[in-house]
């Protein structure tokens, strides 16, 4: 087998799943979707952020990371299970894994869906409208909001 055909498939290979990548993301983009970076994996050295694309579909928060090729969303956080613990600015070295200027959100453990905590950061004009969505549910459906 010659060479230049290994390498050409190759970079045809690559090029399609770089391809895949970005009309994903635009897709999501596009239909209603915001950056938002997601991490389940909670410690103090600000690792385990993935950056990724939030969509509102009713009651659930769809997510979907950026380098995936899951066809469907990565996290599905549903309205009614949703209850914030805290509020922050990001630490030093978490500024770097997020979209510019976040806001750090936390729920608490099995109030997101079964797990573990999840945060979501989210540039203030996104988190403006995550909260709108939160708050917006029909009346009795979210019990601290009574």
């Amino acid at each position: 087998m010659d060479i230049t055909v290994v390498v050409g498939a190759v970079l045809f290979l690559v090029t399609v799943v770089l391809a895949w990548f970005a009309v994903r993301r635009l897709r999501a983009l596009r239909s209603g979707g915001v950056h938002a970076a997601l991490r389940t994996r909670l410690d103090d050295s600000g690792k385990g952020w993935h950056l990724g694309v939030g969509r509102y579909q009713g009651d659930e928060f769809v997510w979907f990371r950026v380098l995936s090729l899951r066809p469907g969303p990565d996290r599905v956080l549903h309205r009614s299970g949703l209850e914030i613990a805290d509020r922050r600015e990001p630490s030093g070295p978490e500024q770097y894994s997020m979209p510019p200027s976040s806001l750090v959100l936390r729920f608490r453990a099995g109030a997101a869906g079964p797990g573990p905590d999840v945060e979501l950061a989210m540039s203030p004009d996104a988190l403006t409208g995550f909260l709108s969505w939160l708050e917006s549910a029909p009346p009795g459906r979210l019990p601290w909001a009574s």
